[in-house]
């Protein structure tokens, strides 16, 4: 099986600066996309960041020009820096892969089980 599993949320002022983890693990060929959503109470959950497995990024509108998400493919991780935090930005946040756990498998969608980020004004 294949796990997600986050660190780095928490609770932080306005203006501050967060760095969220994510670590694969378990029976993975290969990752295509690594990816953060998140969910704030009330709405639905959106894509945040992903970056593909050539690196390229794409971001929702919302963060760009302060978050900043990369990914170590050798280590099966993905971070998200998060600069600028603001009150909007709180939510819980998910990693995300899609992946194959064989050469010959289908690719399929796993996620973490989320980290909270919480931005006070």
């Amino acid at each position: 099986q294949v796990q997600l599993v986050e660190s780095g949320g928490g609770l932080v002022q306005a203006g501050d600066s967060l760095r969220l983890s994510c670590a694969a693990s378990g029976m993975i060929f290969r990752i295509n996309d690594m990816a953060w959503y998140r969910q704030a109470p009330g709405k639905q959950r959106e894509m945040v960041a992903l970056a593909n497995l050539d690196g390229d990024a794409d971001y929702t509108d919302s963060v760009k020009g302060r978050f900043t998400i990369s990914r170590d493919n050798a280590k099966n991780t993905v971070s998200l820096q998060m600069l600028s935090l603001k009150p909007e930005d709180t939510a819980v946040y998910y990693c995300f892969a899609r992946l194959m756990t064989t050469s010959w498998g289908l690719l399929r969608n796993y996620w973490g089980q989320g980290t909270q980020v919480t931005v006070s004004s």
